[in-house]
């Protein structure tokens, strides 16, 4: 393999392993039962290196490397203080700390991941799993020292992306494998290998202080994260960056402290999955507030409704400068929020729930029944910069291309549908070129809930330009002038005379192609835009034998204004079951003694099936966000 890097941390192939199941070699064939028959007659000779499997013990003095310069990433952690912590632990009536874990969890996907690459002379295509065509293109070139223009890489439809799809060396061995070859070399993991060299939610230990006055007002915040990473870097910064943004900012609070350490160990690499670092940082951070409230004889709503983060943000003094735009994930204070149905989400979601009257208790007397809640602070929204192209084609079609890539959340349809409003259409009239370096402009990953945001927001501009010049167009044509103008889902017709009308296609023969590219940094420079939620379970627990059953659940978010019921409510309900089973029965399992992963199938990995499945309900609080396409947040 040529010496250059799949990312910074990882050869495309190394001469030294970090965990059980890193790549070694690869092999093409003609056939599947050809290639396992050759790689069985590959023999290794392994030279055995101290390892550690475990993110704490990794921090020890003593511990074994698992890189040179450390096991700690960037040699020291990251840390985040608004305020002064000290001062707030001081002004408090009582202090608690707890310590909680979550295990490394598989994102457990429909399909494993896929590459297809084909050579034809300097040319090469790969056909991929993919959260984004634009940024393999560049790690392909990077890794393959091939030059940009001569990689075109396809996204093809998904059965699930949750985050992690492009973050192994998959793309790069199918494309060296195809160029030995001299044909077309197809990879596709096993379900093992998905598990055991795909990449899982980060295994993390977290310990959270709160400061608090008699009366439940918090007075100080402070969060510590032990992450694992595993093997690779991955994106392993930003999930732990991540992880500490419910305990900087859900809580309204001057004082507030995260520190986060990011962790190699010798395991299988960590990665994206949905909602990165979000779920561990905010699970110690909620079950710390339960604590506290059961110790202060306060209802945990009512902690909530009094402490939580308003519409007006956080106390402080806002950092950034005027002209720039706000981050989504701030420390700061002093800036407001676009919108926050926080309030109305615990309003609504406890009201579904029955909070505050007693659960029914079954007649057996090791049965206990019992309701719960938590509330979330999600950075979703503005992402990196977009890019939407829209055109009328020469049979009178209109036609949106974007290099975003639908990873099964559904944007594809989505921003379709913003289009199409904008410009006057049906949605099925909006033709859609998405996922293909070749044929669509630059676009960011489909990460961090923020497709809809951004890349809706460039394809509501250019619908808008489009439209513009398609009245343009038909002024002359129908004798008027564009003001009196209007597109339908027919064509353009006359505001006061809708009889005179030009159809698409009779624009499109005057034969002047129109096509407008609109290209976007959204976000904000006077408000922070992310979304909230509150959720509400009733549970059952048998104290004899330590069974849960989940009775009832219900998800209250403000995602602002729903473009699409449908897909929201399946997204909602697809992260609830996804935790659910992170909560109750998945998780990876890596023998301490020998770094080997234990449960690499969906025998031993449990993911949740229909029978485990609560009575789910769905709700939305009534939220337009003023900045978001439609109103619309994530």
């Amino acid at each position: 393999a040529p010496k250059t890097q799949v990312a910074p941390d990882m050869p495309i192939l190394d001469t030294e392993v970090r965990y059980v199941g890193d790549e070694v070699a690869a092999v093409a064939a003609d056939d599947e039962d050809l290639a396992e028959f050759a790689l069985s007659l590959i023999e290794v000779e392994y030279e055995q290196l101290p390892f550690v499997t475990d993110a704490v013990d990794a921090l020890k003095a003593d511990a074994p490397q698992a890189w040179p310069g450390g096991n700690l990433v960037g040699g020291k952690p990251l840390t985040l203080i608004r305020g002064n912590p000290e001062d707030g632990f001081a002004e408090a009536d009582r202090i608690f700390e707890d310590t909680y874990s979550t295990p490394a969890h598989a994102g457990a996907a429909l399909e494993p991941r896929a590459a297809v690459a084909l050579w034809e002379g300097e040319n090469l295509t790969v056909w991929k799993s993919t959260r984004g065509v634009h940024a393999d293109q560049i790690g392909l070139s990077l890794a393959l020292d091939v030059p940009r223009s001569n990689i075109r890489v396809m996204g093809q439809n998904m059965g699930a992306g949750y985050g992690t799809k492009d973050e192994t060396r998959l793309g790069v061995i199918t494309a060296l494998l195809a160029q030995r070859a001299g044909h077309p070399v197809k990879i596709e993991l096993t379900r093992q290998e998905e598990f055991v060299a795909g990449r899982h939610r980060h295994g993390t230990t977290t310990t959270v202080r709160i400061g608090v006055k008699n009366d439940g007002t918090v007075t100080a915040v402070h969060a510590t994260t032990i992450m694992d990473t595993g093997a690779y870097l991955s994106s392993g910064p930003g999930v732990i960056r991540r992880a500490g943004q419910g305990a900087l900012y859900l809580y309204k609070c001057a004082d507030v402290q995260y520190d986060g350490y990011l962790v190699y160990t010798n395991t299988p690499s960590g990665g994206s999955y949905r909602a990165l670092g979000a779920p561990q940082g905010h699970f110690a951070l909620e079950s710390l507030a339960d604590t506290v409230s059961e110790a202060l004889g306060i209802d945990p709503l009512e902690f909530r409704l009094k402490n939580h983060v308003g519409l007006e943000g956080q106390p402080g003094e806002r950092e950034t400068p005027a002209n720039q735009i706000l981050d989504t994930q701030p420390v700061e204070g002093g800036v407001p929020f676009s919108s926050n149905g926080l309030r109305e989400c615990l309003e609504i979601g406890s009201e579904a729930i029955g909070w505050g009257q007693p659960s029914e208790q079954p007649e057996a007397g090791n049965l206990h029944r019992g309701k719960g809640m938590g509330m979330f602070i999600y950075r979703g929204g503005a992402g990196g910069r977009s890019i939407a192209r829209m055109r009328l084609e020469s049979d009178g079609g209109l036609r949106l291309v974007t290099g975003l890539m639908d990873v099964g959340e559904g944007s594809l349809t989505v921003i379709a549908q913003i289009a199409a409003e904008e410009l006057g259409v049906r949605y099925d009239q909006v033709r859609t070129t998405f996922g293909d370096s070749a044929t669509t402009p630059e676009a960011p990953l489909t990460a961090g809930s923020t497709a809809t945001f951004s890349t809706g927001t460039a394809a509501k501009e250019a619908a808008r330009q489009l439209r513009e010049r398609l009245i343009e167009a038909a002024a002359p044509l129908l004798d008027a002038e564009p003001s009196d103008l209007r597109v339908t889902s027919d064509g353009v017709e006359h505001v006061q005379y809708p009889e005179r009308r030009a159809s698409f296609a009779q624009i499109a023969e005057t034969g002047d192609e129109i096509e407008v590219e609109a290209a976007i940094s959204p976000g904000s420079r006077d408000h922070v835009i992310n979304s909230f939620g509150a959720h509400f379970a009733e549970v059952e627990v048998d104290t004899d034998t330590g069974q849960i059953r989940v009775l009832r659940y219900v998800a209250a978010h403000d995602s602002g204004r729903i473009l699409n019921p449908k897909l929201a409510i399946n997204q909602v309900e697809g992260g609830v079951s996804q935790m659910l089973g992170f909560t109750l029965t998945e998780q990876m399992l890596t023998d301490a003694r020998n770094g080997v992963t234990l449960n690499a199938s969906f025998l031993e990995h449990k993911s949740p099936t229909l029978q485990d499945f609560p009575e789910l309900r769905v709700l939305f609080a009534d939220v337009v966000d003023p900045i978001g396409p439609f109103g619309a947040k994530a």
